[in-house]
């Protein structure tokens, strides 16, 4: 049976969180996807208070809609990689905040960014404080039986799931798991992808569904705001894949609509019309 969420950030913004969950049931999704970017107003978000946070646990119970994943982005601000001490300490901090919220919605993943940094320039040295670093949080992610799973990314650093293993070769945890994109991935890896997910498939968590332009030696690509079907992203064939490897893990359409239009139900409407038809035909 397919588990498909909705991101928080494709819903109206300004709404209550028991509006927004009922909406999520009304559009037909299974549960939402709740974020936490690297925003002032998201970052707050870390600092509930017991009854802020009892607001939305409520709201959950009330709707009978869950979430499931937090899509934990703040690191690009405050990368776990960076070379000042500093904003080190603030992505543990961070992080810690995250696992303790999360464990407190019954949130069981969180979708960790896979950036080393993001806005500072890359080294060795980078890659080996955020591979430091990583070690702790999975150690607090642990510690609330939380999954940390690592999402494949727009950036180069961790793009395929090959790349997710190189760690769990090293942090050997079952709390830490994978989180793939299947828009960054294609445009990244092309057909390469096929033998990325079939290797791998056993380290996969939960799954982004968005479409990308590809990465090609006169293009960057591009990675948000691609309408479905429109993209490189073979949708019906991956899924098919999945469906054959058994995948179990749930799936997130990852779409920016609150941001792009004032209205954003149709858009959202029309996303979820373009998965069930192919979810309908495969699985």
């Amino acid at each position: 049976m397919v588990s498909l969420g909705i991101y928080e950030k494709a819903l109206p913004r300004d709404i209550s969180w028991k509006e927004r969950l009922e909406l999520t049931k009304e559009l037909g999704f299974d549960f939402l996807e709740f974020s936490i970017d690297e925003s002032d107003e998201r970052l707050a978000r870390l600092e509930w208070t017991d009854e802020q946070i009892a607001e939305l646990r409520d709201a959950i119970w009330e709707t009978n809609v869950p979430i499931y994943t937090m899509m934990l982005s703040g690191h690009r601000r405050y990368p776990l990689g960076s070379k000042d001490a500093k904003i080190r300490e603030k992505s543990l901090e961070m992080f810690e905040k995250a696992v303790n919220l999360a464990s407190k919605l019954g949130i069981r993943n969180i979708q960790m960014a896979g950036y080393d940094v993001f806005y500072e320039e890359k080294d060795v040295l980078t890659r080996e404080l955020y591979k430091e670093n990583l070690r702790k949080c999975v150690e607090l992610a642990a510690s609330k039986q939380v999954t940390l799973a690592i999402e494949t990314m727009d950036d180069p650093f961790i793009n395929s799931l090959a790349k997710v293993q190189r760690y769990k070769d090293e942090i050997k945890s079952p709390w830490l798991q994978a989180y793939p994109d299947l828009g960054n991935m294609s445009a990244w890896l092309g057909d390469g992808i096929i033998d990325d997910i079939e290797q791998h498939v056993d380290i996969i968590a939960a799954i982004h569904l968005k479409d990308t332009l590809p990465v090609t030696a006169t293009s960057k690509g591009k990675f948000k705001n691609v309408p479905f079907g429109e993209g490189c992203v073979d949708f019906k064939g991956l899924l098919y894949m999945l469906k054959k490897l058994n995948y179990q893990g749930t799936f997130t359409v990852e779409i920016w609509s609150q941001e792009n239009f004032d209205d954003p139900i149709p858009d959202v409407k029309a996303a979820k019309a373009f998965f069930d038809e192919i979810f309908q035909e495969v699985y």
